[in-house]
């Protein structure tokens, strides 16, 4: 018996190094520079921000400072904020003539939509009633910062593909154990769920985002039929990513140069970000919970205990499998600039987010799943 699940797991592990898009290898990202341009068509960022004081004022002045010949204004929406988010983001703003800032008291969201979704479609209609109409909006988060170069080079991407949604994966803190643990992982399951090159393929159906940062061909968001259409989502960035999708190619890579502000200090701030939306993944099916699990214990939990545990040829299908394991994580360790050996803890590591991703459906059966900012989303839903 040991010999047939440790062949199993081998042949797991061939699969997804060898047939699943290459995700482990960290391809898809934005190393080239930004290419010269006649034509710098108008971007408008929209801010949702609920209680971001702490974090709004490095977002809005990291777009203030962008190095974007094209019109670029900001959109900040204050989502019943109670520590001066809105003031923050005025002050970090100043005064820039030739970068508009409108701040938004938004109001509480109406039955059948998220906090966000909702604060997101108050501020892509005030985009929308300036009088220069957006061709692109940067749905970014208040939490993140970016490179003076951002926008133009998600801009020149967007025109090259054409890409109708062109999304950069924020780069994480990663300074805390907390962080060393978690981040890396959270990246690559990411990767594994939604391979990058299955994401760009116009063929393939696979689609993801990453909320951080996404700009999208305002258009297209029209024809996909607004952020309405997806105003029950909690997972907000996947499901816009299939909705745009259905009107055309999508991108989406790594990046150093949008990074996330937002400290995960201690394993209980990494818990309540995994499991807010980890049964939300799973369509909130405990069937789907069920092969969740066992899919993780199989494929990162088994190959170690095989290879301490068991003996003979079983032992070396373990140890091999174990070795691809956390050979897989190396170009993921090298983007966090973290050691190699961090890749063996990889079956510990997938043990706590299969812990986290059982939490995640304890919380909903309790009634307090998608927690956030003080916001109980009982009625949203996976994905469209």
């Amino acid at each position: 018996m040991d010999v047939l699940v440790a062949l199993i797991c081998l042949a797991l592990w061939v699969y997804l190094l060898c047939a699943r898009g290459g995700f482990w290898l960290c391809r898809e990202r934005d190393d080239a520079r930004v290419p010269l341009r006649d034509h710098w068509p108008p971007v408008t960022a929209v801010i949702p921000a609920r209680d971001e004081a702490g974090f709004i004022g490095r977002a809005v002045a990291s777009l203030m400072a962008q190095d974007y010949r094209g019109r670029l204004s900001l959109v900040v929406v204050d989502d019943g904020s109670s520590d001066g988010t809105a003031l923050e983001a005025r002050r970090a703003a100043g005064d820039r003539p030739d970068r508009p800032l409108t701040v938004i008291a938004g109001s509480a969201p109406p039955a059948g939509w998220t906090g966000k979704l909702w604060a997101l479609r108050q501020g892509i209609e005030a985009a929308a009633a300036d009088a220069q109409r957006p061709q692109y909006l940067l749905l970014t988060d208040a939490d993140i910062a970016h490179a003076p170069d951002t926008v133009a080079w998600l801009v020149a991407q967007a025109a090259r593909g054409p890409f109708v949604l062109t999304s950069l994966m924020a780069k994480l803190r990663c300074d805390s154990l907390a962080e060393r643990l978690h981040v890396p992982a959270f990246v690559y399951f990411f990767q594994m769920l939604f391979p990058f090159a299955w994401v760009a393929n116009p063929q393939a159906k696979t689609a993801a985002a990453a909320g951080g940062c996404m700009l999208v061909d305002a258009d297209a968001l029209r024809q996909a039929g607004g952020i309405e259409s997806i105003r029950h989502a909690l997972i907000d960035d996947c499901s816009l990513a299939r909705r745009m999708k259905q009107c055309g190619p999508i991108w989406l890579g790594l990046t150093e140069r949008v990074r996330s502000l937002r400290p995960y200090d201690g394993f209980n701030d990494v818990r309540q970000m995994i499991a807010r939306s980890a049964y939300a993944q799973l369509g909130f099916s405990p069937l789907l919970l069920a092969g969740a699990l066992a899919g993780m214990a199989l494929v990162f939990i088994a190959p170690a205990l095989l290879a301490v545990l068991a003996s003979g040829f079983a032992q070396i299908l373990g140890a091999v499998a174990w070795l691809a394991m956390a050979l897989s994580l190396q170009p993921m360790l090298r983007l966090y600039r973290l050691s190699p050996l961090w890749g063996l803890a990889l079956p510990l590591i997938a043990l706590l987010y299969a812990f986290y991703t059982l939490d995640s459906a304890y919380q909903h059966w309790r009634g307090r799943g998608g927690r956030w900012k003080g916001r109980v989303h009982l009625g949203a839903t996976s994905l469209p």
